[in-house]
């Protein structure tokens, strides 16, 4: 007979493995954390490229009238926009690069938020002929 304990070891080692391998469900957004200092919130970034498929760059003018109209309105307790440039490989296998602006949002976690960022970036593709916004989301805390 096999070594019993080697057999546990390698049974526990292989449920570890095979653990991995299910598919994700749901995804989900990290619960926001207990906070020590200051209050839980969500810290949510949006990469807009400045690029048209076809015709001129997104100019400046244009960037700000999106976000007076379509950002500042959503996201009336502020925001923070920084200039960004992104690099990807293409489909092509390509290095490919855009000048970008970044949007970063800290807001309460609800359907409201959802439903404004959603909309900003559903907008800001049709408006500018966009393939996608990214985004990124993280649980934070903030302290003013």
């Amino acid at each position: 007979m096999k070594n019993p304990p080697k057999l546990a070891a390698g049974a526990v080692v292989a449920a570890l493995l095979l653990s991995g391998c299910v598919a994700p469900g749901h995804q989900a957004v990290s619960p926001i954390p207990a906070c020590r200092t200051g209050d839980p919130m969500m810290q949510t970034t949006l990469y807009f490229g400045l690029n048209r498929p076809a015709g001129p760059a997104i100019t400046a003018a244009e960037w700000q009238t999106f976000v007076d109209s379509q950002v500042t309105p959503r996201f009336k307790d502020g925001l923070t926009v920084f200039d960004a440039k992104g690099q990807w490989l293409g489909h092509d296998g390509k290095l490919a690069r855009e000048n970008s602006k970044a949007l970063l949002l800290i807001h309460a976690q609800g359907k409201e938020s959802e439903a404004n960022i959603e909309a900003l970036r559903s907008g800001y593709k049709q408006q500018f002929a966009q393939d996608s916004v990214m985004r990124v989301d993280v649980p934070v805390c903030v302290a003013f």
